[in-house]
């Protein structure tokens, strides 16, 4: 493994030599990687890299795979009683007198399941991190549950799981695995992994993977069908647990994590839009996460988990929302708060932006900060996201919230008007969208982008020109965006809001009139969306919704939802409509 200042050592259990490496310094908190199939201690690379200046890792091939030995003979050799007695030999080695903290990815994970529930490992392990596999006890369970009452949801359930689980079968077929790992499975799973898992090269898979998994394909004959059959009845974690669920998990269903607080008292959700190989795809979060909770419990205090809806899906993660000072993104910031983000608040007012960010963090941020620029400023904007990335890191959520009214005719609006309504509404999404957009794509990680639109980006109106014109840029711009980073992982959502209550209707402007007559028609206009009286905080809601669904286009509000639809079904109505002379 070529991880600066990795240290390589040898440990000898049940027959085996164990390639143990370490890094970072051993005085501090040991955390133990343990890989799944058809994985070397290698999948842990990137992960591993980013938490060596905080902890003392310590990553292992399996009995059987990378540069650790295989059992003779390899049948009945790869039982989880087996397994445990390595890893117990490996923390004794590492962390002699000191728990550690485990952190297990698909088989890795199911072992450490095992680790953590049997009694002979109590007080050897100070926590569990587990992602993408389950333990194979409470899955025997599950199935169990699941054959003595089958519902029509519960059995949609299990055959939804048995569709996963189609390699499980193929591997207990005697040779046939061996047969296709060592010759053409072998020779085509980094690009399949690649392909099909957007795996990025580097120091994985490495050579050993035919001989890996061959030697693998006994890890399922050996533990699955007598557990799954028999599950233990006392199979209670001894140690604070967090999940990390991958939400396009090929191979797993998330429902077989549904009662899991009944094994795991002491347990910390987390869900991430990604496959199933996040350590190699996410190792950012992954990383993050794992510093989060090991950190907690080190620290003798539960960890401090967030209360509002998604904080399982946005905990820690970073969000940047311009134009928080006020109205729909002020809301988005503190329901991202809520959700346990870390915040940037992003607004041309100094001093709105930072009471943002304050009250933030009262409402649940872990870190929270304001930032002062005029999306319109191009250069400023420039200066704020190398700001953000050399401080902060690359930004998992960005909401280009910033926008301003202008309502009048064609002809008086002047060529001044377009050009300060097109450079905040629609400039300011293209540089927040070219920006942090970039920024996310060269992390190569995923992200999401919101651009905050208008029901008026499909409803046209002879008194809103200028505004529509910028709101419909902003959809078509999103979906052409959407298009392009799709294979990124990115998502892009465009936001149609209707007739909301904000602050934008006493400082939308009102061309070919005195100032007199503005100011009246600012006021009705306040008095009219403050009699529709629709919360900001409905319209945060449907943002932090749509991108923990990765939706496209979000209509909020029931005259947003109600346009939409005639613009998609009868636009000769919404062209009709538009003909009306608005009231003044």
């Amino acid at each position: 493994m070529t991880l600066k200042g990795a240290r390589e050592r040898r440990v000898r259990a049940g027959g085996v030599d164990l390639c143990v490496v370490e890094l970072g310094d051993p005085g501090q908190p040991t955390v133990v990687l343990v890989h799944g199939y058809p994985d070397s201690k290698e999948v842990w690379s990137e992960v591993a890299s980013r938490l060596a200046d905080r902890f003392h890792v310590v990553l292992y091939d399996v009995r059987g795979h990378g540069r650790s030995s295989a059992p003779l003979p390899l049948r009945g050799g790869f039982t989880l009683e087996k397994l445990t007695d390595d890893f117990l030999a490996v923390a004794n080695a590492v962390s002699p007198g000191r728990p550690v903290h485990l952190v297990g990815h698909d088989w890795g994970s199911v072992q450490g399941w095992e680790f953590v529930t049997v009694r002979r490992t109590q007080g050897r392990i100070a926590s569990f991190t587990s992602m993408s596999g389950p333990s194979l006890d409470h899955f025997g369970h599950w199935i169990g549950q699941r054959v003595k009452r089958p519902t029509p949801r519960r059995v949609g359930q299990l055959l939804g799981q048995g569709a996963k689980s189609w390699y499980v079968y193929l591997l207990h077929t005697p040779r046939l695995p061996e047969l296709a790992w060592r010759g053409p499975l072998g020779r085509r799973w980094p690009r399949l992994l690649e392909r099909l898992e957007k795996v990025p090269r580097g120091d994985y898979p490495t050579a050993s993977l035919p001989d890996d998994a061959a030697h693998g394909a006994w890890l399922y004959r050996d533990n699955v069908r007598a557990r799954l059959s028999r599950p233990r009845a006392d199979a209670y974690a001894h140690a604070p647990v967090q999940l990390v669920t991958p939400e396009d998990d090929a191979y797993l269903s998330q429902r077989l994590y549904d009662e899991l607080e009944s094994w795991a008292p002491q347990l910390t959700r987390r869900v991430l839009p990604a496959g199933h190989w996040v350590p190699r795809t996410r190792p950012d979060r992954v990383s993050a996460w794992i510093e989060e909770f090991v950190t907690a419990v080190e620290g003798g205090r539960p960890e401090q988990r967030p209360t509002g809806r998604y904080s399982d899906r946005f905990g820690g993660q970073l969000v940047l929302v311009t134009g928080a000072g006020s109205g729909i993104g002020r809301a988005t910031a503190f329901a991202f708060a809520e959700a346990g983000a870390r915040v940037v608040a992003v607004d041309r007012d100094t001093e709105s932006a930072v009471r943002t960010a304050e009250l933030a963090r009262l409402v649940g941020a872990p870190e929270a900060w304001s930032e002062t620029a005029d999306v319109s400023d191009e250069q400023a904007m420039e200066k704020l996201a190398e700001k953000v990335h050399t401080e902060l890191g690359v930004v998992d959520v960005l909401v280009n919230n910033a926008g301003i009214g202008l309502s009048g005719g064609f002809f008086d609006t002047t060529s001044d008007d377009w050009r300060k309504v097109l450079d905040v509404n629609l400039w300011g999404v293209i540089h927040g969208c070219r920006l942090f957009g970039r920024q996310m794509s060269e992390r190569g990680q995923g992200g999401h982008i919101v651009n905050i639109a208008s029901a008026a980006a499909y409803q046209p109106s002879r008194a809103l020109p200028a505004y529509s014109t910028s709101k419909a840029a902003v959809l078509m711009l999103s979906a052409c965006l959407r298009a392009e980073l799709a294979g990124q992982d990115i998502g892009v959502t465009a936001i149609c809001p209707g007739l909301v209550n904000t602050n934008i209707t006493t400082t939308a402007r009102f061309t070919g009139v005195d100032a007199e007559e503005e100011a009246r028609r600012q006021q009705r206009t306040a008095r009219l969306y403050g009699r529709r009286n629709y919360p900001p905080e409905k319209v945060a809601d449907a943002i932090l919704r749509a991108v923990a669904r990765d939706e496209a286009v979000v209509p909020v509000t029931p005259e947003a939802r109600g346009a939409h639809l005639l613009s998609r079904f009868s636009p000769m109505v919404l062209r009709a409509l538009a003909r009306i002379k608005p009231p003044v």
